[in-house]
This record gives structure tokens, sequence and C-alpha cells, in this order.
């Protein structure tokens, strides 16, 4: 190599991957060619480096516990979590789980129970420590479990009305769901392909449709829509979209026609900003079936419409809407198939409990090309809020100035105009007329203006891909979720995306407020921790699911125990096994840990430990005993020893044993 440059001097190098191969001319006339790795393979493998700019792991896939947090034991109640201890007990080393219950009282759980631990998942400020040996703990649980029960009894008697009804089923269209396949730009993710073939199954099932598509906002939900309304639409039904906002409506019709484009499908919107002479022809035309999709806010609700063979209904973002449209839902999942989208997340506990009574579909996977977002602590500083602004609308993009404040928020707009007066603002907030704030948005989406400074009414609503920089004035007095979600309106393209969040000096800030931050910088990666927001979003999706008279005994007893219970009342109710297995007693007489000098970092390990401890099937064992391998080198002899036991005690449940003791000579 010096030889060709002419002698010794320094290179720079950057480590990276090749995805595609390319050929240089060199000057003597001949061809250097790098071949990537992807085409000698045939597919694409990254080694060692962490996949920054890929799949991620899925957001709500754990929880990582941090010293202080709440959870919830199964047999003892609510408790502190304090820590991994180590200690020496009949000359064999192990792990414990440090517990605090009220009155300063500890208990030491091997971590072989810890499957009985859980976060604490229910509203904040509401929780009380348990006494150990207390009644007050079993009391609550029986309550839980009977209202569970109760509550079982109404979704199987639902559930079982829904199974007898039929319909004809909807016939394939290979040729049209093949185009519209094909036209889709992006690479299909595990969830959104196992979610479409989800819902073809329903469609060309003779049983009526009634699923939830749970997923993040960009996640590809409106795709899986997409598919399902063109194999209605395909039969000769019509399709109903329906959506909580004009500016939604807009959103779903803009990518509604730009998919559906290719095919012989009318495609139509009616809200608030429908003129009356159009809102007059399209409800005459959706009566005589002209129409095939109809794209629309609770406007399709009303009397006045009318189908004249209304055959799917999919709805986004359902809890968003009012009781007596919700009635209007109820009788219409009697008569039609429905689909139902929500942005929402749900614990996977809860899944998996409904999993028997409710047909719903997790869409947990970020797309392939999402990159996470760039997030940084800033003070006030309007010189540097130009720079930021200017950087994106450089690049083409747009910016939202979110300012809480609708007092003090003209105050701002003027500081900004008077620092860029050639920056197109415009200004939103919860006070304006509602027709005038949604005007506002829907010009700022269409590219009229470059910012828009508003309140946190951004916080949840349209996918804007042009939008790629957010500027969060006083971050400190938002709660996690609520930060969470509002630097979730950027990056939802291939784009490298900025969030800024603006403080006042740190040592001013609370210590809540501090934590607050730190999380939130800390989990850049697409998928990552969020727990307390995560916490927020999942009561808020419970609730959504299970109805809001539930949230008394979900605060009693947390979340996920909350969804043990009621997993086994479905399954008991229908005379099956209940999808969560919990393993059984089994003790062991020899090391099975993971020794600190293997992976040294307590949260990593206790990370480890939640994973290896709550795998419920041997090929996840096998997993994740590969997956340590790669990060962390050979495995000690007491980390396979683990692996060894926790796959024996998942055969040993499988089989029915009762219990079993285990040690390096017998069983």
């Amino acid at each position: 190599m010096s030889s060709k440059i002419g002698g010794s001097i320094p290179v720079p190098v950057k480590y990276g991957t090749i995805t595609q191969s390319f050929t240089v001319k060199k000057s003597d006339g001949g061809y250097f060619s790098v071949i990537s790795g992807d085409e000698i393979l045939g597919f694409s493998r990254t080694m060692f480096v962490p996949s920054r700019y890929h799949q991620g792991r899925a957001m709500l896939a754990h929880y990582g516990l941090e010293q202080g947090d709440l959870v919830v034991h199964s047999d003892y109640g609510i408790a502190r979590f304090m820590g991994i201890k180590t200690l020496n007990l009949n000359g064999r080393r192990a792990e414990f789980l440090l517990l605090l219950f009220a009155d300063e009282e500890k208990l030491y759980v091997p971590m072989e129970d810890f499957f009985k631990v859980s976060p604490y998942v229910g509203p904040r400020g509401i929780a009380k420590l348990s006494k150990l040996g207390g009644r007050k703990w079993t009391n609550a649980k029986l309550r839980a479990k009977k209202r569970a029960f109760e509550l079982a009894g109404e979704l199987v008697r639902i559930y079982a009305l829904r199974e007898v009804k039929t319909r004809p089923p909807f016939p394939r269209n290979p040729e049209w769901e093949q185009i519209l396949e094909q036209t889709f730009p992006y690479e299909e993710t595990p969830d959104q392909r196992k979610s479409i073939e989800d819902v073809m199954a329903d469609l060309s099932s003779n049983k009526p449709m009634d699923r939830l598509i749970c997923g993040d906002v960009g996640f590809g939900k409106t795709e899986i829509a997409i598919r399902a309304a063109l194999r209605v639409a395909a039969a000769g039904y019509q399709v109903a979209v329906l959506v909580p906002t004009t500016v939604l409506a807009a959103q779903h019709y803009e990518t509604f026609t730009k998919r559906l484009e290719p095919f012989p499908v009318k495609i139509e919107m009616l809200s608030r900003f429908t003129t009356g002479a159009k809102a007059k022809r399209i409800i005459d035309e959706l009566a005589e079936g002209k129409i095939d999709i109809i794209i629309g806010t609770h406007a399709l609700l009303s009397e006045r419409v009318r189908f004249r063979q209304l055959g799917l209904v999919i709805i986004d973002e359902e809890q968003w809407f009012g009781v007596r449209h919700k009635e209007k839902l109820r009788s219409l999942r009697a008569e039609v198939d429905v689909l139902t989208l929500t942005a929402t997340p749900i614990p996977r506990t809860l899944y998996l409990s409904l999993s028997g009574v409710k047909n719903i579909s997790l869409v947990d996977t970020p797309p392939k090309m999402r990159r996470p977002i760039f997030t940084q602590v800033i003070n006030w500083n309007v010189n540097l809020f130009s720079k930021i602004i200017y950087n994106e609308l450089d690049r083409g993009g747009q910016v939202f100035f979110v300012h809480n404040r609708v007092e003090t928020i003209g105050g701002i707009e003027a500081i900004l105009k008077r620092a860029m007066p050639d920056v197109r603002i415009a200004v939103a907030h919860g006070q304006m007329p509602e027709r005038q704030l949604e005007k506002t948005i829907l010009d700022f989406r269409s590219g009229k203006y470059d910012l828009l400074l508003s309140t946190a009414i951004i916080e949840s609503g349209t996918d804007m891909p042009r939008v790629n920089t957010i500027i969060i004035n006083r971050a400190d007095q938002f709660g996690l979720a609520q930060l969470y979600q509002l630097r979730g309106r950027v990056g939802r393209s291939d784009v490298q995306a900025y969030a800024y969040l603006v403080l006042p000096p740190y040592r001013s800030l609370t210590p809540a407020a501090r934590k607050r931050i730190r999380a939130l910088l800390e989990y850049t990666e697409l998928g990552s921790g969020y727990a307390l927001a995560t916490k927020d979003l999942e009561i808020r999706g419970a609730g959504n699911i299970l109805g809001k008279e539930q949230s008394g005994f979900i605060a009693d007893v947390g979340l996920h125990l909350y969804s043990k219970l009621l997993a086994e009342a479905v399954a008991e109710l229908k005379g099956q096994k209940p999808p969560i297995l919990e393993p059984i007693p089994f003790s062991i007489d020899f090391d099975a840990y993971i020794p600190s000098d293997y992976i040294a970092d307590t949260e990593e390990r206790l990370w480890v430990y939640q994973k290896v401890f709550t795998a419920h099937r041997i090929e996840r064992i096998d997993e994740l005993e590969r997956e340590i391998r790669d990060r962390f080198g050979r495995i000690p002899e007491p980390t396979q020893h683990l692996f060894d036991f926790l796959k024996a005690r998942i055969l040993a449940t499988r089989a029915g044993f009762s219990a079993v003791k285990f040690n390096p000579k017998w069983i």
C-alpha cells in the first residue's frame, strides 16, 4: 500500500459494512473491485457490531429493573427492588434479588424464582409496600382473581357468540394482491408479515373478523389495513376507514389513494372539511355502491350515511371516540368484519392472557432503515435554535418547536420570528377553534410552513415524515411518557432525526426531572428500555382493551399479575392450559449463576437473568445461550450449569412433574 501512495503516511481507517459491491477504474486502465459480503454469502450478516440502524429489540420486549423500582412478588406482594446480592448457602454460591417490603423487611429471592417477580405496572402514587406475612396482599389477590374470572366469563361469552356467526369468505384476488405486495416500497418486517397473514386468514374464513393490530406509529399498521381493504373491495364489498381526526383522515386518504392507484377502486374522504354539495354526492354514491373505500371521521357514523354492501370497517385509535360513537361501533361489530389499529402498546402478558378470546396481532419490530433519534440536552439559546432550525430546513425538512404554555406561546413566536424572519412559522394549541387548529396542522403537513410552534397537542397524531427535528422547551416539566411520545413525532423515515431538550441549569432541576432526562438520553436506540414511559403507556393500553372499570384491581396487584390471573381464568373456562407457563419447584445443589467477572455490569447481568429465567421454551434458552456467547465470550461452568438447569426445569414442567431435586450425581 505504501509503495502505491508513495511513502508511509497515516491513512484514516473507518470500520463498517459494505452492503453493495462496486468497481473503481485504475489509472493503468485496469479495474479494482470490492465485493460485498451480502453477495458472497447470499445474506447480510454483521459481526460484533450492535445493529444501531437495523431491527433493534422491540419496545416492551422486556423491562430493565433498576434499584429502587417497585416490583410485585406473586406470593408476597408489592416491594422495592434493591439490587442483586451474592450469598453462600451450604457451600453453594448463588445470586439473589433483594426485595424491601413494608417496615424495612427484606426478602432474598433466588434467581430460579425470578418468574414470580415482575415490575409493578399500575397508576403512579397509589401503590404501597406490602407487609410480609400480612393478610392484605392475600385478600387483594383474591379480589383481583374474582374480578378476573368475571371478566374472563364476559370475554369467553362474546367470543363464543362471534364464533357461531358466519358469512361467505372473501376470495383472494391473486393478481391484484401480488401487484400490491410488489409495489410496497419497503421490506416487510417479520411482525408485519405475520399480521398480514393473520388478517388474510381471517378474511378467508367464514367467520367475521374482529382483530386488533397493535404497533407504534410508523411500524406499518396502515399497510396491513390497505391489504385487507383491497381484498374486501375486490370481492365487491365496501370498506369504511374510521379515524378520530380530520388530519388523520387526510393522511390516510393520501396513503390509500397512492397505494391503490393501479386498481379500479374508487376512494373518497368524508369529514368536516368536505363541502355540503360534495358531502351529499359522496353519501348518495355510498348508498348506490359507487364508492369502494370511504375514509372519514365520526361523520361516517351519522344516520344519514348508508352503505349498499359494507364488508369491512377499519378503526384507527378507537379509544379517541366518544361513548355514543363507541356504542355504534359495538353494533357494527355484530354485522361486519372489523379491523382495529392502535399505537398504544399493550404488555405481552396481557396479550397472552387475551390470546384465547381476542384476536390480537402485535407489530413490535421497527422498519429496517429506521434510525435512532439523536438526543441532546441544551440550554435556552436563540442563536443555537436558529442554527438547528436552518440546518433542518437546508436538507428540505421541517421542525417542531414545543412550548407547553398557551399564555406565553405568542412571546416565543415573536422571539423566533425576530431571530429568523424568513422562516414560515405556524402556531397550534388546544385553545384554538377546532377547525382552525386542524387547518393549521394540515397546512403545515402540506409544506406551507417550515416550523410548527405548538403545545404538547402534537404528542399523538399524524405521521409527518418530513419533520425530522424537534426542540422541546422546558423538557423538565414533562413526564417521561410524554417526552418519549413527543420525541417519537420525528424519526419516521430513514433520515437521521434530532431531538433537543431545552433545560434550565442542571443544578436547578428536581431529582425526578434529572432521572427522566437521563433515561431519555440513555435509551436512544429503537426499541430499548423506556421502562417508566412504557409503564404509563401500558396502563393506558390495558384500560383501552379491558375497560376503565378494571383499573382498581390492576392498581391493587399490578398489571402483570392481573394479566396472569386473567389468563388462568380464561384457560379454565375454556378447558385449556394457561398460555403462561409456571415452572415447578426445582432445587439444585451446585453452582448455577453468572459470575460478576464474566458480566461485570450489574444491570447487564440482571437483564440476562431476567431473559433466561422468564424464557418458557428450550429453543429460546438455546437462542439466549448463543447470544450471550457471542457478546461475552466462552461461557463459564456455573453459567453453563444455569442453562442446563433451566432446560431441565422446562422439560420437567411440561412432563407434569410436581417438583424436582437436582444435584451433580442424581435427579
